[in-house]
């Protein structure tokens, strides 16, 4: 397939990257361009790649020999291992240029004289020198009364706006962003937000649903988490911590003073807050402070195919579906008298009108909430889990831990910063 020396910038987005032996190194995931003040036709600098550690590493433009609707290929494996890190005159086109306000003076759209237009892609093209140059950009009229308005192309030097200072107006549009984000897990849109100028980082928070921001919150460092709470108003910060899973909301309410964590747990729904309070009263560091108080909880009488429909609820993690635990009423935590659990395994081969109570193991011990990690660790590796039921004095379910909380307060707290070395690239100097 030949090779293209035109292109525009958004449909290199998450195209794969391959070395020079077809091997796959990642995926495009933005292109860094040169804009400085001085009006001057920007440079595209090189890609964003998104290596299969979902680490971000900078490769220059001069590395490219191929881009081709399907891959964009490299002229070598030996890149930079360094993660990406934006130096001053570097510009990210997806990350901060779509969706710019700017003014267009081409006299062959005399309709978009005068009105504010926003860029939608830009266009570029390799020159004989095999540097890749800003050549077109394209550009919409803002949308009125929810009609769609029609794209024009224009030559990057009848745009006005495309600098610095006309990037760091507020108030700048992410549709795109968030698309791109869609069918990403949390995990991958923190790293990307992570990476995003602080501007265009509050943008993207700002426009998140609460539901959305929840779950991207909980994958950013602690540190990270507050940063966002903060630049929120306080009524939507206490939606986004209802909207977090309990555990997770406690441990980021818990790095906060007590006065400042009050006040967000008195703006908090009284019933979501109550749960968090519970787990504030437990140390950090053990099965009570780790847990979530919003396991799977079923009466006696429930069936089996009532118990596999509560095991599919999307909003549970893989470790929570894999046990289901059975209590005398209430099922709200803490809950009446516990019984048992039920496996998921075991809820697979048994008739769907079977009920739960026939099907319990009643000897797994239990966890007590003050147990401390090493403990855990033990149990799970003991008994062979990924989730464990947590039981008080009087034998009320109080919540479940899961090996992933474990595993979280195990590693360093910078973890989610550290990535193993891919093994299909060679370290070299910086990029």
């Amino acid at each position: 397939m030949s090779s293209v020396n035109r292109v525009y910038a958004a449909r290199l987005a998450g195209m794969v990257v391959l070395g020079p032996d077809g091997e796959s190194i990642g995926r495009v995931r933005d292109v860094v361009i040169g804009i400085t003040i001085v009006r001057q036709q920007p440079r595209v600098l090189g890609l964003v790649v998104e290596l299969l550690t979902r680490r971000r590493i900078f490769v220059p433009i001069l590395r490219v020999t191929a881009i081709e609707p399907g891959a964009v290929t490299l002229s070598t494996g030996n890149v930079s291992l360094r993660r990406f890190s934006q130096r001053p005159g570097e510009v990210l086109v997806l990350g901060q240029v779509i969706e710019t306000r700017v003014r267009v003076d081409d006299p062959d759209l005399p309709q978009l004289a005068g009105i504010d237009v926003i860029v939608v892609d830009l266009g570029i093209e390799q020159s004989r020198t095999r540097d890749w140059m800003v050549t077109k950009v394209a550009v919409r009229p803002q949308r009125r009364l929810g009609r769609r308005s029609n794209v024009h192309t224009v030559d990057w030097q009848h745009v006005q706006g495309l600098t610095p200072s006309g990037l760091a107006m507020p108030d700048q549009g992410v549709a795109q962003l968030l698309e791109q984000f869609q069918g990403q897990r949390p995990i991958e849109v923190a790293d990307a937000i992570r990476e995003l100028p602080p501007k265009r980082r509050y943008e993207v928070v700002k426009a998140l649903d609460d539901e959305r921001l929840a779950d991207v919150l909980q994958e950013l460092p602690e540190d990270e988490q507050l940063a966002v709470l903060q630049q929120l108003k306080a009524e939507r910060a206490a939606d986004v911590l209802e909207a977090m899973d309990p555990d997770d909301a406690a441990d980021l309410l818990g790095t906060m003073t007590p006065a400042d964590a009050e006040q967000f747990l008195r703006r908090m729904d009284p019933e979501d807050s109550e749960d968090v309070r519970r787990l504030l009263s437990h140390s950090p560091n053990t099965a009570g402070g780790l847990m979530t108080s919003e396991p799977i909880v079923l009466a006696p009488d429930t069936t089996v195919a009532e118990a596999l429909a509560r095991v599919r609820d999307p909003d549970l993690t893989p470790a929570v579906a894999t046990l289901v635990f059975v209590v005398r009423p209430p099922t709200a935590t803490p809950t009446g008298r516990y019984l048992g659990c039920v496996h998921l395994q075991r809820l697979l081969r048994e008739p769907p009108a079977a009920l739960v109570s026939g099907i319990l193991d009643s000897d797994l011990p239990s966890l007590r909430p003050e147990d401390s990690l090493g403990a855990l660790t033990r149990y799970f590796a003991a008994y062979n889990l990924v989730c464990g039921p947590v039981v008080d004095d009087e034998n009320h379910l109080l919540g479940a831990v899961s090996v992933d909380d474990v595993l979280d307060h195990l590693l360093p707290d910078d973890w989610r910063e550290r990535e193993a070395e891919p093994v299909i690239v060679t370290a070299e100097g910086a990029s």
